[in-house]
């Protein structure tokens, strides 16, 4: 089996189960390569074995079979560019904050090695959505799992984002920004500006104005069938691109259009974990003294 392995930076009570990963890798005939600078920070922590390679962004990952995310959430967000339409399952390993997307803590990184080498889960497809701009922003990686924003830049004032569906005027949000988040972006910056929470496996979009000057303007969500394109306008001229951790400063003559990507985001889930018991765990969501089945575990 060949694996690839990026991560970040870790606390000092983690070394120890990414040590034993590696070895427990190696042990099961496993070939097994780590991001260049992965790599060099576990260098200097850790034994780790002349039969390990490595790789930069940009190599080919073709015939991996498993990309582990050793980080947070944000580790996992920056994975799924390294895969692209691959669609490499991948593994997140919680060694951050929330761990919402990256859900095996590193005390169960043993029970899901064994999980993946006996085939013990199944894969989540989760959309991901595409921005086209011109000029080019994004470059090549101009896809994201979690969502993409518009945002104010170089000024307390606010902005206005003149919304399009398919060729049809939407509406003229005046706020500090607009986020269209997928399913699984629910969750993330859109669910703190009063956006829903959906299933993985719904098939839209949210459009979630950030700190809207108008009392009668909500979230909405549309079909990721969709093209949702835009136009700015503000006292600057300088607005702010995000498509999940990548960020772009642009000028109000850009030309913008977000849609559904070709291909989806593959993650591994084990038996044991699924998007109700994580909402619940992670979020507190249902939390309630009556509902003895919504406390955390």
């Amino acid at each position: 089996m060949k694996i690839a392995i990026l991560g970040k930076p870790f606390d000092e009570p983690t070394l120890p189960f990414i040590q034993a990963l590696l070895d427990d890798l190696l042990a099961r005939g496993a070939e097994v390569s780590i991001v260049e600078s992965f790599r060099t920070y576990l260098d200097n922590r850790l034994q780790l074995s002349p039969n390990i390679g490595s790789f930069r962004r940009g190599d080919s990952l073709r015939g991996v079979q498993f990309v582990f995310s050793i980080g947070g959430d944000g580790t996992l967000l920056d994975t799924i560019t390294y895969v692209g339409s691959l669609q490499l399952p991948v593994l997140g390993i919680n060694t951050g904050r929330l761990g919402f997307l990256a859900t095996v803590t590193p005390d169960r990184i043993a029970q899901a090695v064994d999980a993946l080498f006996k085939g013990h889960f199944v894969l989540e497809e989760r959309s991901l959505i595409r921005v086209d701009t011109d000029p080019e922003v994004f470059e090549t990686v101009n896809f994201g799992l979690n969502e993409f924003s518009i945002l104010k830049r170089d000024t307390s004032s606010m902005i206005v984002v003149h919304t399009y569906i398919d060729g049809e005027y939407l509406n003229s949000y005046w706020a500090d920004g607009l986020i269209v988040a997928t399913p699984t972006g629910s969750t993330g910056y859109s669910l703190s500006c009063g956006g829903p929470v959906m299933l993985p496996q719904t098939n839209n979009f949210i459009i979630a104005p950030v700190c809207p000057h108008n009392l009668n303007v909500r979230p909405l969500i549309v079909s990721d069938r969709s093209v949702i394109s835009f136009e700015i306008e503000g006292r600057s001229n300088n607005f702010l691109l995000s498509l999940d951790s990548r960020s772009v400063p642009v000028d109000a003559n850009v030309q913008i259009a977000v849609r559904r990507e070709t291909f989806n985001a593959r993650l591994v889930r084990l038996n044991h974990v699924n998007f109700l018991t994580t909402l619940r765990s992670k979020l507190n969501w249902g939390l309630d003294r009556r509902n003895p089945a919504a406390l955390p575990a």
